[in-house]
């Protein structure tokens, strides 16, 4: 029988230690209150440690050679349970601390260390306020004090005691503000790195957005073209099958010329959705204005006469502005052909204007064009559907949307309208300068 290697856990004394103290770090933190509870615990026995130590012999100080008064003691218990409130009411408590440090100051003989709790409030006060408060109660809270034991001392005004609680208080509330300071740099950075965190996923949400509407656009182009030729083309065969079975048969053949370059097109799509690693990743390269000629030779196959005019410089545009051109033309002769209505003919004019290409696609037809739901509109006369195909441009099917959005993605134009004396004119405007790197 094979034997498995077990992990053996760490159990050294330093894990042990350290789960302990981090378990006991975050009970604490989850109880701020009996953190408080145990310092002020503290702070009592340190009062009542120093109370039995007298400063003022003539051999130096003394530890036990005096006892505290029943008078400070209450008040080191007073001052020292206040503290248990610090975090909540920070001013009351530096109010109460201060309070009992004064009497003892100017009751007691020698003074018992009362004014230890004074400091751990004004502390507190500085951590948690403004700077203008902290200095103004900081300022208060040490003269009313160094006064205070200056002037009822037993000993000289210049006493370490006296300068003592000067230095003290003087401490604290340096000591508060600087702790006040680094919390808000660090909440800052904080709220920085979240805020940067925000942005760089709505970055990434808009750029999914984005690149699904491009691929949409293009699935759309793509399916439209070759389904509405196989269309026709299916219909030819259908139509001619008895009496003529030659026309027949070519009408079959364009039918699958068709689909196999939709297929192909749907491939190159669709394969942009892969991960870098994945195999049989698209090698060819998109469509453009050269293969023009082979688009336009898809709609002649299809029954449509077209005229196309192209420049011949204009094959060397970048490939953002050569592939929306191509599918502008593609997606105005689809329409051409599904919506113009029989006998009509369609002018293809890509020409350089400046900085700009200008893609025109012009029809002669009479039908009718997609409503504002992309559906067909009725045919009829040239005067009256005109009206109804402006509406349509205006509103109508993804196709003239999706014309519009791929020119508006290269900050260019696109517009789409009845002409007059019937037929529909396609116009769409990209700056050569968009550059092959933006999406279409």
């Amino acid at each position: 029988m094979p034997v498995h290697a077990v992990p053996l856990l760490d159990v050294t004394p330093s894990s042990k230690a350290a789960t302990r103290y981090a378990r006991a770090s975050g009970w604490l933190r989850a109880h701020p209150m009996a953190l408080d509870a145990v310092l002020a615990l503290a702070v009592l026995v340190c009062m009542i440690t120093g109370s039995f130590a007298d400063t003022g012999g003539p051999g130096g100080p003394t530890f036990g050679t005096r006892s505290p008064e029943l008078r400070s003691v209450v008040l080191m218990v007073v001052g020292a349970a206040a503290l248990v409130l610090r975090r909540r009411s920070p001013m009351p408590v530096l109010a109460v601390t201060g309070a009992v440090t004064l009497v003892e100051l100017v009751a007691g003989e020698p003074p018992a260390p009362v004014a230890m709790s004074a400091v751990i409030a004004l502390y507190t006060v500085a951590s948690r306020t403004d700077r203008p408060t902290t200095w103004r109660v900081g300022l208060l809270t040490m003269a009313v004090l160094t006064a205070s034991a200056m002037c009822f001392s037993r000993t000289s005004w210049y006493s370490q005691e006296n300068l003592g609680i000067f230095a003290w208080t003087g401490m604290a509330s340096a000591a508060g503000d600087a702790v006040r300071s680094r919390r808000a740099f660090v909440d800052a950075i904080r709220e920085r790195a979240e805020r940067a965190e925000r942005t760089r996923e709505e970055e990434a949400g808009r750029r999914v957005a984005e690149e699904r509407l491009r691929i949409a656009r293009d699935l759309h182009d793509v399916v439209a073209h070759h389904i509405a030729l196989v269309n026709v083309q299916a219909g030819v065969a259908a139509h001619v099958m008895d009496k003529r079975p030659d026309q027949a048969k070519e009408a079959l053949a364009h039918v699958r010329e068709a689909s196999r370059s939709a297929l192909n097109e749907l491939r190159a799509t669709v394969g942009l959705l892969r991960q870098s690693g994945d195999p049989e990743a698209p090698t060819e390269p998109a469509p453009g204005l050269a293969v023009l000629d082979e688009l336009v030779d898809t709609f002649r196959n299809a029954g449509l006469p077209v005229d196309v005019a192209c420049a011949h410089e204009l094959t060397a545009m970048p490939a953002a502005v050569d592939l929306a051109a191509y599918r502008i033309i593609q997606e105005a002769l689809t329409n051409v052909r599904k919506h113009a209505g029989p006998g009509a003919r369609a002018e293809v004019s890509v020409v350089r204007v400046g900085p700009a290409v200008e893609v025109t696609v012009l029809d002669d037809g009479a039908g009718g064009r997609p409503g504002p739901d992309g559906a067909d509109g009725p045919a009829g006369p040239a005067g009256p559907e005109s009206a109804g195909r402006g509406t349509a441009a205006d509103g109508g099917g993804h196709g003239l949307i999706g014309m519009r959005e791929r020119a508006a993605a290269l900050r260019g134009s696109c517009s789409a309208g009845p002409r007059y004396g019937g037929g529909f004119r396609v116009q769409a405007i990209l700056p050569v300068t968009a550059g092959a790197g933006e999406d279409v």
